[in-house]
Formats: C-alpha cells, sequence, structure tokens
C-alpha cells in the first residue's frame, strides 16, 4: 500500500528543485497535493508536470497575511490537513560587508517568519494526528564563509523543529526537519556566481563531500516522504541529515 495514501498534504515553495521532486513522490505515495510558490514560469511548470488535479498556489513566504490566506486555502479545499512540507526559502550568501537591513529582514521574512505564522495559521486545520517537515540546511551546523544570514535563518528553523515539537505533540502534530548538504538544483542562480567561476565553484563544493558528488533532489524527498508518513510516527523534534558526509568534513 502507498505509504502516503489519501493524505492531505502541503508543500510550500513546491514548484521547483527539492519542492517539485516531493510533490511527485508524495503523489506517487497516494497523497492529496497541494503546493505553492511565487515566480509564475515556475507555477505554470509545475501545473504542467504535476496536473491539473494539484492546485498550484501562489503565495509569498515573506508575508504573513499571505500565509494567513493560504491557511484558508487549504481548509476551504481539504477540511483538515495531515501533512505540511515547509520547504519555501530563499539562498543568499554574501560577505557580511555587502548586507544590508532590507536584505536581512527578507531573508528572515521569507525563511523564518513565513514558516512561523503559516503553521500558527493551519493550527485549526491540522488533523489529529498531523506530521510537520521543516526543510532546513547543514549550514545550520557548519560555518561556511558568507553564509552568515542564510545560516542563521537555518538555525531558527532547526530550533523551531525543536521547540514546537514540544509545544505541538499534545495536539497530535509532530514536527521534524530535514535537513539538505550541498543539492544539485537552481543553486547558481540563487548564488549569484558568475558563469566563469561555476565550474571551480562547483569542484570547490564537491571536494567538500566525502560522497564525491551534489545530492539529487530526489534523495532528500525520499527523507520528506518518510517523516510525512506513519512509519515515522515515534519520530518527534528529530533531524534527518541528507549530505553526503559534508558534515563529517566540519
Amino acid at each position: 500500500m502507498p505509504r502516503l495514501q489519501g493524505k492531505r498534504t502541503l508543500i510550500t515553495g513546491g514548484t521547483s528543485g527539492i519542492g517539485l521532486e516531493t510533490a511527485k513522490q508524495f503523489l506517487t505515495e497516494g497523497a492529496r497535493v497541494i503546493v505553492t510558490g511565487v515566480n509564475p514560469d515556475s507555477i505554470e511548470n509545475a501545473r504542467n508536470i504535476l496536473g491539473q488535479e494539484v492546485p498550484v498556489l501562489c503565495a509569498d513566504s515573506a508575508s504573513v497575511e499571505a500565509q494567513n490566506a493560504l491557511a484558508q486555502a487549504v481548509k476551504d479545499h481539504y477540511g483538515q490537513l495531515d501533512v505540511a512540507f515547509l520547504n519555501a526559502g530563499v539562498s543568499v550568501w554574501v560577505p557580511i560587508e555587502e548586507w544590508t537591513e532590507a536584505l536581512f529582514d527578507r531573508s528572515f521574512a521569507i525563511n523564518v517568519k513565513g514558516p512561523y505564522f503559516l503553521t500558527q495559521a493551519l493550527l485549526p486545520v491540522f488533523s489529529k494526528p498531523a506530521s510537520v517537515v521543516l526543510n532546513t540546511s547543514i549550514n545550520a551546523h557548519v560555518g561556511a564563509a558568507q553564509s552568515s544570514v542564510y545560516a542563521a535563518t537555518k538555525a531558527a528553523l532547526l530550533s523551531l523543529s525543536r521547540t514546537l515539537s514540544s509545544e505541538l505533540l499534545p495536539r497530535g502534530i509532530r514536527v521534524n526537519a530535514v535537513s539538505p548538504g550541498p543539492v544539485d538544483t537552481p543553486l547558481y542562480d540563487k548564488l549569484n556566481i558568475p558563469d566563469a567561476y561555476r565550474e571551480q565553484v562547483t569542484q570547490q563544493i564537491i571536494n567538500t563531500i566525502p560522497a564525491g558528488r551534489f545530492g539529487t533532489p530526489e534523495e532528500v524527498a525520499k527523507a520528506v516522504v518518510y517523516l510525512a508518513s506513519d512509519e515515522s510516527a515515534w519520530t518527534i523534534g528529530a533531524e534527518i541529515v541528507v549530505d553526503g558526509g559534508r558534515m563529517l568534513n566540519g
């Protein structure tokens, strides 16, 4: 029997990369799926890939108002929600001297404030039991240069996976985290790496990974499927690291 048969699920940032692949695996496992995105082209592409039965909604993770509207849309569509994979995020890597207050606030708004207030808005909608999976990052642990704000947002999100686990477990809501290492997604567009240096940067990153390669969205999605399923019913406040051994190198 499929592991997510009949489960009503929400995936934020589900129109590309890890989110889109997770949506595909959720559907294969029998789930009903709603995904969100912000880029019109990615939204249209996701609709073509996932099919017309899957609602693909535009929702800005930085906006609390948008999160409240999303929670209402989920309630209107499903009635109740069994699984939320809070995956929407932004990855900005720049030296400390280049950060502005506006850029700092935007990163925290998308990566921390949005997921937090979406969880709050979904509280009346969650079924009992329900599973929440937060997409954090090994950068919450690894002191990579130029990742100061990005890493701080992911460390905050990882902390929420633990504190909210304690607070929400009496309501039947499990909260866990998946922490990917370097994954082969549209990485370079987010990091603003010039084309001339992409091969060099790619090799530098690979040299830090004992497995000798980038991970794939499919590999991360498999961990999310486990945390979303009833197989992980006794997994609470946990973090699954999917990084090819990257954290072994500090």
